[in-house]
C-alpha cells in the first residue's frame, strides 16, 4: 500500500493504552521521598493523566490531574478508576496547565509536564531504544508530534545509537505548534482547532523538548483530518487494531496521498509508533465514517427524479443494480422551482470506492438522461476535499 516496509510499534497495548507510561513512571521514580509523599499534579488531555494515575497508584504516590473539557470521556473515567483526583478545567491543554500551576489550592504538589519534563523525555527515549533493538536495520522513524516530548526522546536515543537513522515528525495541520516553533526559532503559541488527533493538540511545544528535537529531528510534515481518519480506518480493517487519532498520525503521513508518500521513502524500512489507543467508542464511529468518506466509500448523491409514484423506487432500483447501498435518503420539494413534477433526492451511499462511484454515475446517467446536468456524487477522496463526479462527465467518461 505504501511502497515501503512498515513496522508498527504497538504502544496502544500498554496497560493504560499509550506510550506515556514510560515517561510517567520514570518521572515519579525520580522524585524525592518528600515529593512523593505530597503527591504530583499534571495537565493532560488523557494519556499522560492515565499513565500518572496508574503508576502513581502502583508506587503509592497521590496524583491530581487537570483535564481540559475536550478530554475524551473514556480517559476521564479511567483516570478516576485508577484513583486520581480529576479536575476538569480549560478549553485545551494550555489552559488546563495554567490552572494546575496557578491555583493556590494546588500549590505544594510537584508538577510533571507530560511532554517537557526532563525525566519524562528520558523515559520516552526507551521507545527509541526498543524500536532499534527490534528492527536493527530500520532506516526511518516516523513519529507523531504533540508537545514534542515523544519525538525528542526517541530522536535523541535513536540517533545516539544509529546516527544514520532518519527521524521524521508528523503533526496535525490543525495544531501545528512544532512547525510554528521552527519558524519562530523558539516555542510559540499556535492556533488550536478541533482535531481527530486530540492527544496531539498542544498549543505550545515544550522548551526542553524543542531544544532536543530541533537538533536531532530531520524533518517535520503535517497531515489533514482526512489523512488521520483514513489511517484509523486502515488499522481497524487491515491490522485489527483500535488506535486513537493521535496514535495513528505517523501512519497517516505514509499512506497514499499523504505528505510522506514520495519516491525517497519507497523501499525503505520504516518504524512507526502507534502512540495510543484510548478513543471513545462514539468518536471511533465518527472517525471511521470520515475514513470511509476519505476512501471514497461513503458518498453523497444529489439527483432530480419524478415526483410521481415510483420515482424514488426507480432510483433505488438503479442503485441496487449498481451495487450501492443506501445509508440515508431525503427528498426536497420546496426548494426546487424549475419543475413541479420533480423532486430533489439527496442520499448517502456506501460504495466500494472511486471506481465503483464512477460506474454508479454511468448507470444513473443512462437511467436518468434528463437529470445528467444536475446529477452530483460528492465525497472527500480527492485532493480538494470536496470532489464530485458530475453526471455528464461520468456519462462521457
Amino acid at each position: 500500500m505504501t511502497g515501503c516496509s512498515i513496522h508498527l510499534k504497538k504502544e496502544q497495548s500498554q496497560v493504560t493504552g499509550s506510550f506515556k507510561e514510560r515517561g510517567a513512571r520514570n518521572a515519579i521514580m525520580s522524585l524525592s521521598e518528600e515529593q512523593r509523599r505530597r503527591g504530583v499534579i499534571a495537565a493532560s488531555a488523557g494519556n499522560h493523566a492515565l499513565a500518572l494515575a496508574w503508576h502513581g497508584s502502583q508506587l503509592g504516590v497521590p496524583v491530581t490531574v487537570v483535564m481540559p473539557t475536550v478530554a475524551p470521556m473514556t480517559k476521564v473515567q479511567n483516570c478516576r478508576l485508577f484513583g486520581a483526583n480529576i479536575i476538569i478545567h480549560g478549553g485545551h491543554i494550555g489552559e488546563a496547565k495554567d490552572y494546575a500551576l496557578q491555583d493556590p489550592a494546588l500549590q505544594g504538589l510537584t508538577y510533571i509536564n507530560g511532554y517537557d519534563d526532563v525525566e519524562v523525555i528520558a523515559g520516552t527515549g526507551t521507545l527509541g531504544i526498543e524500536m532499534l533493538e527490534q528492527v536493527p536495520d530500520c532506516e526511518v522513524l516516523v513519529v507523531p508530534i504533540g508537545g514534542g516530548g515523544l519525538i525528542a526522546g526517541i530522536a535523541l536515543a535513536a540517533k545516539t545509537l544509529n546516527p544514520a537513522v532518519q527521524v521524521v515528525g508528523v503533526e496535525p495541520r490543525r495544531c501545528a505548534s512544532y512547525t510554528a516553533a521552527l519558524r519562530a526559532g523558539h516555542p510559540v503559541t499556535a492556533e488550536v482547532l478541533p482535531t481527530l488527533a486530540d492527544g496531539l493538540a498542544v498549543p505550545r511545544v515544550g522548551p526542553h523538548a524543542f531544544a532536543v528535537a530541533r537538533r536531532w529531528v530531520d524533518e517535520v510534515v503535517r497531515v489533514d483530518e482526512k489523512d488521520v481518519a483514513l489511517a484509523v480506518l486502515r488499522l481497524v480493517e487491515g491490522q485489527k487494531m483500535v488506535v486513537e487519532g493521535g496514535g495513528a498520525t505517523g501512519l497517516a503521513a505514509l499512506l497514499p496521498g499523504g505528505p510522506l508518500d514520495r519516491p525517497d521513502l519507497k523501499g525503505k524500512r520504516v518504524v512507526v509508533p502507534l502512540c495510543g489507543g484510548n478513543i471513545d467508542v462514539n468518536v471511533l464511529g465518527r472517525v471511521i465514517e470520515r475514513g470511509l468518506a476519505a476512501d471514497g466509500r461513503l458518498v453523497r448523491l444529489t439527483l432530480r427524479v419524478s415526483d410521481r409514484p415510483g420515482g424514488i423506487a426507480e432510483l433505488t432500483g438503479v442503485l441496487a443494480a449498481a451495487g450501492a447501498s443506501v445509508k440515508d435518503i431525503f427528498h426536497e420539494r420546496a426548494w426546487l422551482h424549475t419543475s413541479v413534477d420533480q423532486v430533489t433526492i439527496k442520499a448517502v451511499l456506501e460504495t466500494l470506492g472511486p471506481e465503483h462511484n464512477a460506474a454508479i454515475m454511468r448507470s444513473l446517467a443512462d437511467s436518468f438522461p434528463a437529470a445528467v446536468d444536475t446529477m452530483r456524487l460528492e465525497g472527500t477522496w480527492t485532493e480538494d476535499g470536496a470532489s464530485n463526479l458530475s453526471g455528464r462527465a461520468a456519462a462521457v467518461g
